[in-house]
């Protein structure tokens, strides 16, 4: 009778496992990944080994590719960055795209009007600083409204995204708008422009540096202790006597603050300009580098790159083989899929009911 009870199937939690198997089961959804992503191509009449091929060469095998692989890379790891202490304290922030948005409306301020009455070098400096600044209020409203009514943020900031996104569309048809009826808002001039190191904008340094400090911030100081204890049990913190609200308020500040940075790093090493797809899906991207990273700052840096080679690689897939681009982003799909997948058979093993009872000596 128990053994008619038990489920044929069910799971249950991993207390323990060896790195050495982790690594193990990441590899192998890599390569089940590779395999899968064969099929599409092998539909569409196209050879997988040289479509592989391609992405490989498209993104890594010439300088050139490899700068514009970095450029792409650069958001990602920043976004990352940003939502990793809110992820950590299970706050869901979904509204890095808005942030980012708002960063790049403050530094293109300051690139539109003020660019002849400021040095280089301190143009771009408050250029940073109101970016910061603006990602990090746009952040604070949703954290309020959860701090103080206990709103539901994962809907609340991926509203916030859809109203940034207005008030561009409104500069660039309105007040920010060029040439009449362009609905283009002016390309910066090159004071407002990030400079280059090594033939990237030096949007990679500032990311590295983030790297760094965000990896200190979250394993070394007491804000970051904070966030861990919130994130495991809100009770535990306040029977600690810790200010739960403020510090959810503290982090999505934060959080904002380095999205905003985010979006002057794009618009003034990349875009030269305003526009309202701007963050182009890096704020959603980036929740995936976060989660493959297991909120790591410097494994972030890896699957940034990953991901970045996916896209540029299968842009050059879809011109070099004439592949729809339908099929490249089904390829970057699966991959990411079986990339999320593997982290469930580590965190989870299943058990058989044949298996189990064999255990148990029925």
């Amino acid at each position: 009778m128990a053994a008619e009870k038990t489920p044929l199937i069910r799971l249950a939690k991993r207390t323990e496992m060896k790195r050495s198997s982790m690594w193990m089961i990441r590899v192998g959804s890599i390569l089940v990944a590779l395999l899968l992503g064969c099929l599409p191509m092998i539909l569409t009449a196209t050879n997988p080994f040289s479509a592989y091929g391609v992405i490989i060469q498209g993104s890594l095998s010439r300088p050139v590719y490899l700068k514009q692989t970095i450029r792409t890379a650069i958001p990602l790891l920043g976004c990352a960055l940003a939502i990793a202490p809110c992820f950590k304290m299970k706050f869901w922030n979904i509204g890095a795209e808005g942030q980012i948005t708002m960063g790049a409306v403050a530094a293109t301020y300051f690139a539109l009007f003020w660019h002849d009455r400021i040095p280089h070098v301190p143009l771009l400096l408050i250029m940073a600083f109101t970016a910061a600044i603006a990602g990090g209020l746009w952040a604070l409203i949703p954290a309020f409204f959860k701090a103080r009514f206990n709103t539901n943020e994962t809907l609340f900031t991926l509203m916030m995204n859809y109203i940034a996104i207005g008030i561009v569309a409104w500069l660039q048809g309105g007040p920010w708008e060029g040439r009449k009826g362009s609905q283009l808002i002016p390309m910066f001039s090159d004071s407002a422009r990030l400079p280059t190191v090594f033939g990237v904008n030096c949007g990679w340094i500032i990311a590295l540096v983030l790297v760094v400090l965000m990896y200190i911030y979250m394993n070394k100081t007491k804000q970051g202790y904070e966030i861990a204890v919130i994130g495991d049990s809100v009770n535990t913190a306040r029977y600690a006597g810790m200010n739960v609200g403020w510090i959810i308020m503290r982090t999505m500040f934060i959080s904002g603050a380095i999205s905003g940075i985010v979006g002057f790093i794009i618009v003034s090493g990349a875009n030269f300009t305003l526009y309202s797809g701007v963050a182009d899906g890096v704020g959603f991207t980036s929740i995936t580098v976060a989660w493959l990273s297991q909120l790591n700052s410097f494994a972030m840096i890896v699957i940034s790159m990953i991901l970045a080679v996916l896209e540029k690689g299968s842009n050059t897939l879809q011109t070099r083989m004439s592949v729809p681009a339908s099929i490249a982003d089904i390829i970057t799909g699966i991959l990411l899929f079986c990339m999320l997948s593997c982290e469930f058979f580590i965190n989870y093993k299943l058990i058989f009911r044949h298996k189990e009872n064999k255990e148990e000596g029925v």
